[in-house]
């Protein structure tokens, strides 16, 4: 309870903020997510390295960040990044790797780390200004209202599973992993995210966005979030587990680091940006 009021001020301060930049979009959305995507994997390395991996720290920071840019390249027109350029990063990490680290520095485990923090980081963020920027945007009120759905359904999942947890909880979930959730509070996630994307389909997106969902789509959508939530919650608390550590970092007061706070959203953008383009459909307000 202590935490409590530094977590909300901080809430406070930077909802809007966050808000307000998805809302801009374009140049402002892919700084917020280059530099989410930096110190994401900066965290992530950082965990890595407790457990006795050695990743190629620095490039991975830089090109988890170059990542986005070159969506925002490819959205504007400027620049469509040929497929040699990623077929080109696996060999370079490994040339950077046998020369950095050669055979008695653990160079699988380097690599490995290395390429999973590039895409687990700033590959997944990347799909907020995807959906920011998606075809069916017709205004900054459509693409901002797209990037929040998933994003208001990670929140209330959590909310979900709290409550739900908390009246009913009995039967661990995963208790190797987060011994706090219960089968109960995933059920109880499930529910509200299935709820949340109701709402937002039928009275939000259509003024904003001239879009909704059927039936279908909204249950198809609703269980898929809120299960790629739970998964995403429960991965970085295994990376965590194995760090023997609390938080990814300090960085944000009373809410951890970077990761704590974007581990569900790294799940859910990816799969909310491929849901919703096969199950928007066109309805004007």
């Amino acid at each position: 309870m202590r935490e409590f009021p530094k977590r909300l001020l901080v809430a406070i301060v930077l909802i809007p903020i966050v808000v307000g930049v998805i809302y801009a979009g374009g140049a402002a959305l892919v700084t917020l997510l280059a530099v989410a995507s930096a110190l994401a994997a900066w965290e992530f390395y950082r965990l890595a390295a407790a457990r006795g991996a050695r990743p190629l720290s620095t490039a991975g920071i830089v090109l988890s960040a170059i990542l986005p840019v070159l969506v925002h390249a490819r959205f504007t027109g400027f620049w469509v990044p040929p497929v040699s350029v990623v077929a080109l990063l696996v060999p370079a990490l490994l040339t950077a790797v046998l020369f950095a680290r050669g055979a008695a520095g653990g160079p699988m485990a380097a690599i490995g780390t290395t390429l999973t923090g590039i895409v687990y980081t700033g590959g997944m963020l990347s799909f907020a200004y995807a959906l920011r920027h998606h075809g069916f945007v017709v205004d900054a009120r459509g693409g901002t209202a797209l990037v929040l759905l998933p994003v208001v359904v990670t929140w209330l999942n959590d909310t979900g599973a709290y409550v739900a947890g908390r009246a009913f909880g009995r039967r661990k979930l995963m208790p190797t992993v987060s011994p706090g959730k219960t089968w109960a509070g995933a059920y109880g996630a499930v529910v509200a995210s299935v709820i949340t994307t109701w709402v937002i389909a039928a009275w939000i997106l259509p003024p904003l966005a001239q879009l909704s969902l059927r039936p279908v789509g909204i249950l198809v959508v609703g269980v898929g979030l809120s299960l790629a939530a739970q998964v995403g919650d429960l991965a970085e608390s295994m990376f965590k587990r194995e760090a023997e550590v609390k938080d990814s970092s300090t960085l944000i007061p009373g809410h951890g680091g970077v990761l704590d706070r974007v581990d569900s959203l790294l799940f859910t953008l990816p799969l909310g940006y491929v849901l919703l383009d096969l199950f928007l459909v066109y309805r004007p307000a």
